[in-house]
């Protein structure tokens, strides 16, 4: 910025100031501001007094920023142009103002803005000796500082709200003063120091308003409902003054939670047939409403509903207590196949908006083990063919009991089924009651068989009779005596002649005795040999049948072995033949024929060797050989036991040689 003459007046030092003192007053925008002085010096010609500087061409202004201690505030420059001296004089005397012979105005107080005058207009007079005197007009202007604290205008101090307000909800309108701006609007800036995050106020119009979630029913706001909020306000955005006011917010409690129930879902069991008012569930132990107020946590249950709620009830709305109306009999067929009861409860605040959840209850009746099974027959008899192979099934038996749902009948075998050499000669399937065969039948040892099955539930028990049958069959083979043979005979033995004597004996346990029917069926070259009889009896004998001829050729064979097949059904007829069952046995033959029997020595008696084989024991038994062998082991560890006793005897006893001196035995 400069600062120029403006031509308009010339400057002239008899009728202006000889200098002008320029106070530069500078202000913001937000307000501030700040005084200084430019002076300037116009040289003095010898001319009438005058007023010089700013008084002699304008009406000065002076600027005194109020709480400044009294001091000099302007000095007014006059001159006379004979350079006589002037006095100078200020009206009106009432001013606490004053001026000096040298010009100088002084104040005489310390000002302030709030409470004196703003404005004072001084007339300052300059008079020279011979009186002549020049007046000019000083406004001096009290300039107001920042040097009041605001206060605030608002009374109230506490406020309530509801919990949960939507952000933006207004809860106060905080109002403040600033008595340096008492012509002038406030210019003031609002803050919040502590609202634990809940609350922001407008900086500028001091609104206070709700910024965060406010739950009463949560920490800290739980305990402590009352949120303490200090506000400051401030004239400037900084290193102002500054003032605060506490208000409390307390924040009420409303019903916005529904009660809970944890857990939601619940399954109990209860055994079937459990009598009418047994307890079952409380529900209120396990339900909770986490709002504050008493008035708002209150909670009922209701609306029991479901598949079978009628056999359960609430036993009032308020206890929650379930318990059971009926009792449940799984057996009965309104109640078959049902074994869990889908029920739900509605758990309601008392409080409007009477908020609410639902409970889903899942009941199982437990099964009681309350019948006996029952055999489908008091006896089974089952018909079984002697020769029906190991592991057949031959029958089933079945049991059930009226329990639901059905339970599982297992099958055992408790007495019975056992021969001499099997335990058990049976097996009953444990889930299905299918009897088996674990061992061949045997009709010619035992015809029957009574078993005694035992069908249990895991708790209960039956018993059942099983007789089995045993159908015979024609399932053994004929056993002869011998079974093998060796012999010699002449080569002129007569036709017709009983070979040697020779005789086999036949059995056959399941027939009989005139069922037997004998056949040659290899080795008989030139058909030489027979049996008779051929047929219908047990004992038959071995006849030569036609003579040897060895000289013509026609036989060349001098050893002959003969299978011999004896069958069992010689009583059959030819249609029979076909359907039934036959067995046969062998009896193997072995005969030398002696080519010239007069060599024989007639005085020394003939013989026969013969050869006969049995088997002593089944081949199945063995055990026999095993006890043999260990019997034999048993016996060489004794008789080493005895000579290990004998030696030590022997040495006790006896003397040890070349000990002359030994008392003699």
């Amino acid at each position: 910025f400069q600062v120029v003459t403006t031509g308009n007046p010339v400057l002239d030092y008899e009728t202006m100031p000889k200098r002008f003192d320029l106070q530069i007053f500078v202000e913001d925008t937000t307000g501030r501001t700040d005084l200084n002085i430019l002076t300037v010096q116009v040289t003095d010609k010898n001319e009438r007094p005058v007023f010089r500087g700013n008084m002699a061409i304008q009406t000065v202004t002076i600027y005194v920023l109020e709480g400044t201690p009294p001091e000099c505030i302007y000095q007014v420059d006059a001159a006379d142009p004979e350079n006589a001296e002037l006095k100078y004089s200020l009206l009106p005397a009432s001013v606490p103002f004053l001026v000096l012979e040298s010009g100088a105005i002084f104040s005489t107080k310390e000002f302030d803005y709030e409470k004196d005058p703003h404005c004072y207009f001084l007339n300052i007079t300059v008079t020279d000796p011979d009186g002549l005197n020049s007046t000019k007009t000083v406004n001096i202007n009290i300039i107001n500082i920042n040097d009041e604290r605001p206060y605030f205008t608002t009374r109230q101090r506490i406020y309530r709200i509801p919990e949960e307000q939507s952000p933006g909800t207004i809860v106060a309108n905080i109002t403040a003063k600033d008595p340096d701006d008492e012509d002038s609007p406030s210019r003031l800036f609002y803050s919040i120091q502590s609202s634990e995050g809940y609350f922001s106020i407008n900086p500028s119009t001091g609104v206070l308003q709700v910024t965060g979630r406010i739950d009463r029913d949560a920490l800290p706001l739980w305990l402590h409902p009352n949120v303490s909020v200090i506000v400051r306000v401030e004239d400037s955005p900084s290193s102002g003054h500054t003032s605060e006011l506490e208000i409390t917010i307390i924040i009420d409690d409303i019903n916005d939670n529904p009660p809970e129930c944890n857990p939601s879902t619940f399954r109990k069991e209860a055994n079937e047939n459990t009598t009418a008012g047994t307890f079952l569930l409380d529900l209120r132990n396990y339900c909770k409403d986490i709002d504050v107020d008493p008035s708002n946590n209150r909670f009922n249950f209701t609306g029991l509903s479901g598949f079978g709620s009628n056999n359960f009830a609430l036993e009032s709305a308020v206890s929650g207590r379930l318990v059971m109306t009926e009792s449940i009999d799984l057996e009965n067929p309104a109640n078959l196949g049902i074994e869990v009861y889908s029920l739900t409860v509605r758990v309601q605040d008392t409080a409007r908006p009477n908020y609410s959840n639902i409970i889903y209850i899942y009941i199982r009746i437990k099964p009681v083990n309350e019948f006996f099974p029952v055999f489908s027959n008091l006896s089974y008899e089952f018909n079984v063919l002697e020769i029906t192979r190991v592991g057949s099934s031959i029958g089933r038996v079945n049991a059930r009991d009226k329990d639901w749902p059905p339970s599982v009948i297992t099958y055992s075998i408790v007495a019975g089924g056992g021969t001499r050499d099997y335990r058990n000669i049976f097996w009953i399937s444990p889930t299905k009651g299918d009897v088996k065969i674990l061992a061949r039948l045997d009709y010619e040892t035992t015809q029957k068989h009574i078993l005694t099955v035992q069908a249990s539930d895991q708790e209960k028990t039956a018993t059942a009779s099983v007789t089995v049958s045993v159908l015979e069959v024609n399932d053994e083979e004929p056993v002869c005596s011998p079974n093998f043979y060796s012999f010699q005979i002449p080569v002129s033995l007569a036709v017709g002649t009983n070979v040697n004597g020779f005789r086999i004996e036949c059995q056959d346990r399941d027939s009989d005795p005139r069922s037997f029917r004998y056949f040659i069926n290899e080795g008989n070259v030139n058909n030489h040999f027979t049996f008779s009889p051929s047929a219908g009896s047990n004992v038959s004998r071995l006849i030569l049948a036609s003579r040897f001829d060895y000289d013509s050729g026609l036989d060349t064979n001098w050893i002959y072995r003969l299978r011999v097949y004896i069958t069992d059904d010689n009583l059959l007829s030819a249609r029979d033949k076909t359907t039934h069952l036959i067995k046969t046995g062998t009896v193997t033959l072995s005969i030398r024929v002696i080519p010239n029997p007069t060599t024989v020595i007639a005085t020394t008696p003939g013989f026969t060797v013969v050869t006969k084989r049995e088997n002593l024991y089944s081949e199945s038994a063995w055990y026999v050989p095993f006890v043999i062998t260990l019997g034999g082991l048993l016996l060489l560890g004794l008789l080493g036991y005895l000579g290990f006793l004998l030696m030590t005897w022997v040495r006790t006893r006896c003397p040890l040689a070349g000990k002359a001196d030994s008392a003699s035995l």
